[in-house]
């Protein structure tokens, strides 16, 4: 895959600064609004809190959770109520996903990925596709991940594939195995299937 990019040894200053050039250019290409899309977990939050400190058009920019567990935005384990109090501050919007809503075409698009090969929400038991007709579903994942066992909605491939660019920040040799993987097509797990149909550019900070 041509189109794929990996990038090592970056700190989460650097990856800021790397989203926020991006950001940038796609402020600089309308008068109105840019969105992009971002992940929860625990691994992309330092790299918020830097994020928020560039000299951005903050107002301009609209920030989609790619999928949250269901759950109260107060609630401990819910990603949007997170996101909502970093971005918010600096003028952001930050959109709550629900199934009606109607996700825009992003200028970044940045995902976690898991050791099962699942992206945002959409794990192996989901059968994810990339050609589904919804852009947002509700799923429930199997086995429930014992440190959040809920529900979850989701943006779907062809919503994540919406972008100008896709981003992943991957930790660990495990993760590492199968994103290399999926890079291949040695397998059909969900971050296989994207990258399969992807022809913009993916960088992964590794």
């Amino acid at each position: 895959m041509d189109n794929v990019t990996l990038v090592s040894g970056q700190n989460a200053g650097e990856i800021a600064q790397w989203i926020a050039a991006r950001l940038g250019d796609a402020l600089a290409k309308t008068p109105g609004e840019t969105a992009m899309s971002v992940p929860g977990g625990s691994t992309p939050f330092p790299i918020f809190e830097e994020l928020v400190k560039a000299p951005l058009d903050w107002a301009r920019i609209a920030v989609w959770p790619g999928d949250d567990r269901i759950v109260p935005e107060d609630h401990a384990a819910s990603n949007t109520g997170k996101i909502r109090a970093i971005f918010e501050p600096v003028g952001a919007r930050v959109v709550t996903l629900t199934e009606g809503a109607q996700p825009p075409h992003f200028a970044l698009c940045w995902m976690g990925m898991g050791g099962d090969g699942h992206i945002a929400s959409l794990f192996p038991n989901t059968d994810p596709q990339v050609d589904d007709r919804r852009a947002i579903r509700r799923l429930t994942p199997d086995p429930l991940p014992p440190e959040a066992p809920f529900d979850r909605i989701t943006l779907t491939i062809p919503s994540l594939l919406n972008s100008d660019a896709l981003m992943f920040v991957i930790r660990g040799d495990d993760k590492l195995g199968v994103l290399g993987a999926a890079i291949k097509g040695e397998h059909d797990l969900p971050i296989a299937r994207l990258l399969g149909a992807a022809s913009q550019s993916v960088t992964c900070f590794t």
